[in-house]
Parts: C-alpha cells; sequence; structure tokens
C-alpha cells in the first residue's frame, strides 16, 4: 500500500465519500448510477442490518466536520450503535466504502485505523493499536481485506491489499499484498 493510497482515504471523508459509502453499504448499488437519499431512508427504514452502517456512516462525516457541536452529536450517535449492536468502531477512524460486518458483536477498531475499500469482518475481533501509553501506532489495512473471527490485528503496522486473515489470528507484523494468513493450530483428541 503505498502514501498516496493512504492519503485518499484519509482525505475522503466528505459528503461525496459519505453518498458513495451510503450508496454501496445501505442502497446497495456501485458505480455511476444516481445516488437518492429517499431510497437510502426506504432500506433504513425496513433492514436493521443496513440501519447500522447508515448511522455510523453519518457519524463517522459528523465527526469529521470542525464544529464541536457535530462531534459531540457524533459520539452520542455511536454510543447508541455500541449498545445496540454491541460493536465498538470508533467514529475517528477512517474506512472506505463497501464495508461489510457479518456480525457485529465484539468488534473493537480503533480511532488510528486506516482501512481501504470493501473491507469484511466477523464478529470478536480487534483492529488497533498495542498499548494506550507512549507512540500511538497506525494500523493500514489495504483494500478488500476479508478478516476471520476472533482475530486481533494490532500495532504499527501494514495489512496489503487482497489480504485474507484467518479465523482466530493474531497479527502484529507487516503482511503483503495478496496474502493469506491463519494460525495453524491443531485440535487433538484423545479416548478416555
Amino acid at each position: 500500500m503505498n502514501s498516496n493510497h493512504l492519503c485518499n482515504i484519509q482525505s475522503k471523508n466528505t459528503i461525496d465519500h459519505l453518498k458513495e459509502c451510503l450508496q454501496i453499504e445501505v442502497i446497495n448499488r456501485s458505480g455511476n448510477k444516481h445516488f437518492s437519499w429517499f431510497k437510502v431512508f426506504h432500506r433504513v427504514i425496513f433492514s436493521r442490518k443496513k440501519r447500522f452502517y447508515f448511522w455510523w456512516r453519518i457519524a463517522n462525516y459528523l465527526y469529521s466536520l470542525p464544529n464541536n457541536r457535530y462531534k459531540k452529536l457524533a459520539r452520542k450517535i455511536n454510543d447508541n450503535l455500541r449498545h445496540k449492536y454491541g460493536a465498538d468502531m470508533s467514529i475517528a477512524a477512517h474506512i472506505g466504502a463497501g464495508m461489510k460486518i457479518n456480525h457485529y458483536l465484539g468488534i473493537v477498531v480503533r480511532s488510528e485505523c486506516i482501512i481501504g475499500k470493501n473491507m469484511n469482518i466477523r464478529q470478536n475481533t480487534t483492529i488497533g493499536r498495542k498499548s494506550s501509553r507512549g507512540d500511538i501506532g497506525i494500523t493500514f489495512i489495504g483494500d478488500n481485506a476479508d478478516i476471520g473471527a476472533h482475530s486481533c490485528i494490532i500495532g504499527d503496522i501494514k495489512i496489503g491489499d487482497n489480504v485474507t486473515i484467518g479465523a482466530m489470528t493474531f497479527v502484529n507484523k507487516d503482511i503483503p499484498d495478496n496474502s493469506v494468513i491463519y494460525n495453524t493450530v491443531s485440535s487433538i483428541i484423545k479416548s478416555k
């Protein structure tokens, strides 16, 4: 992942980025089709899963604005999402369009994360820094990341594009593009 790619992710908290995310995640359409707030609200009303995407993206957008009232409102929205869905995703994190969450419970994404487009994440996964003391590291994850359940991605690391992280995997080192990483844990079965 190059620095130009990361700058594009960081600078995308605009209304256009919000609309792109809502179009892909809520309306389920990508490409150059016309964006419609009516279709967004219609999908949000009738789908519980779409509500999470909608409200998290709205809070993420409001938090990026310079007004402190918007930041306070964004934190309140995020607190409500955390209590309702059990996912603790920081609204200060930069996540590209196309985020997919299979099960919300136990997901933690810290504010020091920059994640590319089309991330697929499963339950009980933690992404963020090592500790709250000392230097704050940034966790970079490229486009098309597929993150398995019960995974832990910790530290000042860079994970490339098209990476698959297996279930119950601990990652604290850089991973190159187009890689698969998993822990080799075998079960031992003995007779009584």
